[in-house]
């Protein structure tokens, strides 16, 4: 006994070290990710000279006015279609419904600047929707009014068009997740199907729907290429100037700022908003849902309402792309096409593997203080892991390359002093950059899909795992990897596609002379070569349609009782 007890505390010594170890590595991992973050919090207070009085009396007023007019418009429009189409696929019974209820996921793979590309070499004074009119009715420039799709509105509308789906989404899965018992009581009380909707089902679907909307307007606030293009003065088009055409990173940091200010604003109000209501599945068990079965002008109405945002969103600009790829099969079928294809693809997959695999250790590393209150240096880091996601391009690149520059800066001048040796820019302007930005942004689509699927694996799985004697790095590959393999799948899939239509930070900190389908794409865009663009476009739309056809699947089977059926 003498000797089992030192074994013993020595054996405790070293789980505690381990443990200790683990919780310092993830704390370290997530301190770099949050690096971009703080450089852009700390510029601040930097003092910028006149700049920051010229930026305010100018264009500030034009961002500030711009920005809040865009986000209005898109909430509009994603609630109204993500909300309304989710109720109609979840109880009702129409023409379409089961084609419509993955359909719907479809514009969810649409880049937003795609899309407005697109629109506007079909209705611009020069696309063919206006020449048709002036050559049908014989119409002069001034004889008629078009509506002007480089403008606000036309911005808001191509971002709500590509964005409702993240309502759409979180809506169906909360309509899905819904007690029947609770929507039967309000029609036993005599309430309309109205009624039962916004009184009773709207409510319980509220912080599901908030969230949704919340990834929504992140996503409309870091737009970039849709702004740009439209000629709309927005926070993310003015960090790009003030950064590349004023040459100014300390006052281009301080919009960032500001800008992130605004996000975070959102990411608060969504969390207090989750936090402040707690809405709980009222009955245990889960019937079948019986939609009510819709006919005569109701179910046209329905379907319509359906169909409208899967033309306009998905459809429509799909085929004037398809349509461009044929005509102009040079597009795609070039020397060039098949290294941008491959450079493209070769980062997206890279960056995803590596998001997954930080994604899985810290959750991980959080797994193992599971039984602790409170906050542990291991859920602190995997908090801070996941503000990535709510940094919008730009800022990330603002945040990235301030940083990365010091040190290039700070070891050229070493190595200057020392051995009379430039060594030039060792981060900066290259893929280590490019790879480290794509991973901070998104970051959190791993980390919190991993760890929604890790939640599933129960202490009585490890445990029952131990008395066979399978414990540690062999417990992970053997029990937990099958049983999370395909929420594992997702992550890398959705990384994948947000990776390959990521546009704003690739075209501020891509390496020279490499180019990817989102900048070529944006590139041929922006000298109007829009038949040009096309075949990148396309490439891009192609690849996203793989993750949103298993969030389908997926959306389709989460409730219970319901199987696999739509």
């Amino acid at each position: 006994m003498a000797v089992a007890e030192p074994n013993i505390r020595n054996r405790m010594l070293q789980n505690d070290l381990k443990r200790r170890s683990v919780s310092i590595l993830a704390l370290a991992v997530a301190a770099l990710i949050a690096v971009p973050i703080l450089v852009v919090i700390g510029f601040i207070f930097v003092p910028t000279g006149d700049i920051w009085q010229h930026l305010a009396t100018t264009v500030l007023p034009n961002y500030l006015i711009n920005t809040a007019l865009l986000t209005i418009g898109v909430s509009f429009l994603v609630l109204s279609i993500g909300v309304s189409c989710a109720w109609f696929v979840t109880m009702y019974e129409f023409p379409g419904r089961q084609h419509f209820s993955w359909a719907l996921f479809l514009p969810l793979a649409m880049p937003a600047y795609i899309i407005a590309y697109t629109y506007t070499g079909m209705f611009d004074f020069a696309g063919p929707v206006q020449t048709t009119l002036r050559d049908f009715f014989g119409w002069g420039r001034d004889d008629y009014w078009f509506p002007e799709m480089r403008s606000v509105g036309g911005a808001a509308l191509m971002l709500g068009l590509v964005l409702y789906p993240y309502v759409y989404l979180v809506s169906r899965a909360a309509f899905n997740e819904q007690s029947v018992a609770a929507l039967e009581v309000g029609r036993t009380l005599g309430r309309s199907p109205l009624q039962v909707f916004l009184g009773i089902a709207l409510p319980l679907a509220r912080p599901a729907i908030v969230a949704g909307l919340a990834l929504a307007l992140m996503e409309t606030l870091s737009d970039f290429g849709t702004v740009q293009y439209f000629a709309v003065d927005t926070f993310t088009t003015g960090i790009y100037r003030t950064w590349l055409g004023l040459g100014e990173p300390a006052a281009a940091a301080q919009l960032a700022a500001m800008l992130m200010g605004f996000v975070f604003l959102l990411v608060i109000l969504e969390r207090i908003s989750r936090g402040k209501r707690k809405y709980h599945h009222t009955g245990g068990r889960y019937q079948t849902i019986n939609r009510q079965q819709l006919t005569g002008w109701k179910s046209i109405v329905c379907s319509l309402f359906c169909f409208v945002p899967v033309f306009f969103g998905f459809l429509l600009p799909v085929g004037w792309l398809l349509n461009k790829s044929i005509l102009y099969p040079e597009t795609v079928f070039n020397l060039g096409f098949p290294s941008l294809v491959i450079s493209s693809i070769s980062v997206a997959v890279a960056a995803s593997i590596l998001a997954l695999l930080i994604a899985m250790f810290l959750v991980y590393a959080k797994r193992q203080d599971r039984n602790a209150g409170g906050l542990s240096l291991r859920k602190i880091s995997v908090r801070i892991a996941a503000m990535g996601y709510a940094i919008p391009g730009p800022v990330l690149a603002v945040g990235v390359l301030i940083p990365f520059g010091f040190v290039d800066n700070s070891v050229d001048r070493f190595m200057r002093d020392t051995f009379d040796i430039s060594t030039g820019l060792i981060l900066s302007g290259t893929l280590i950059a490019l790879m480290f930005a794509y991973v901070v942004r998104f970051l959190a689509v791993s980390l919190n899909t991993v760890e929604a699927s890790v939640e599933k694996i129960t202490p009585n799985m490890e445990m029952a795992a131990q008395t066979m004697g399978v414990t540690g790095l062999n417990a992970i590959f053997r029990v937990h990897i099958p049983i999370i393999s395909g929420s594992v799948m997702t992550a890398l899939l959705l990384v994948f596609v947000d990776v390959l239509k990521e546009l704003p930070a690739t075209l501020i900190m891509r390496p020279f002379g490499f180019e990817t389908l989102a900048v070529r794409a944006y590139e041929l865009a922006s000298d109007e070569r829009l038949a040009e663009a096309a075949g990148p476009s396309i490439a891009i739309v192609a690849a996203g349609i793989i993750p949103v056809i298993i969030l389908s699947r997926a959306i389709g089977r989460s409730r219970p009782g319901q199987g696999s059926k739509g």
